[in-house]
């Protein structure tokens, strides 16, 4: 059932049961409603999950909750494809709403990020030690076997943050003891820095990686070999005449 298709549902459903729609509910009533018609029937009913559609979110807390609804990986179409990155189908009162209500069981909360505290440079040498193998030097993301990895262009702090820890889908989990806070600062300063890199070297090429920009460079240095050998034997031609 598409996200569209389960919102509609879930509009009807609360028509229904409130006399004249004017009733009016908390929060926890609509995170419970939001939840029974988003999330329940691959994560079940009392979010314990359910073998081969959903992991069990008890315990999960609002870091995973706020992660996966506000980079609109969550809800799924259908059970078992890669999660992609779409604008929420919520409102904010619904996301603080439905974060809220599968928080209710406990865990981590919304992490708070410092960039601003990290260095660039540490952040480019562990951004290059774990993740640019996946997601590229600059975090434009590619593909590895069996998944897409996503750019970080659109990633806000809190959800790299989010992500470092989570591991969402096929990335590694990293937790303290691999990374720290502070580390995870300076990584975030980092990808935060390579949005938008000092292109000392010229032409960026869309920072694509090393290696099509080294096939573009071999592609420009075969034209110009063959410029200079058409050139060479025009003149060589000319003198024999």
């Amino acid at each position: 059932m598409s996200p569209v298709l389960r919102r509609a549902l879930c509009v009807a459903a609360l028509a229904a049961v409130l006399p004249g729609g004017a009733v009016a509910q908390t929060p926890a009533d609509v995170g419970k409603n939001l939840y029974a018609v988003h999330c329940s029937e691959c994560h079940g009913p009392d979010a314990q999950g359910q073998a081969g559609r959903g992991p069990s979110l008890v315990g999960v807390g609002e870091r995973a909750a706020d992660f996966y609804l506000r980079t609109g990986y969550m809800p799924l179409e259908r059970p078992g494809q890669q999660p992609t990155r779409n604008p929420p189908i919520f409102t904010e009162d619904e996301l603080q709403a439905l974060i809220g209500f599968i928080a209710l069981s406990g865990g981590p909360p919304v992490p708070t990020p410092h960039p601003e505290d990290g260095n660039v440079a540490e952040g480019q040498r562990l951004f290059t030690s774990h993740c640019a193998g996946c997601h590229q030097i600059v975090g434009e993301g590619g593909y590895v076997t069996g998944a897409r990895v996503p750019p970080l262009e659109s990633a806000t702090a809190v959800q790299i943050a989010e992500a470092v820890r989570l591991g969402p889908y096929v990335m590694p989990v990293f937790d303290e003891r691999q990374l720290s806070d502070a580390e995870l600062d300076s990584l975030i300063a980092y990808v935060d820095y390579a949005r938008h890199p000092d292109d000392r070297g010229g032409w960026s090429i869309g920072h694509l990686g090393p290696i099509p920009e080294g096939i573009v460079t071999w592609l420009l240095a075969a034209a110009v070999l063959v410029a200079t050998c058409m050139v060479i034997g025009k003149r060589l031609g000319s003198a024999h005449e």
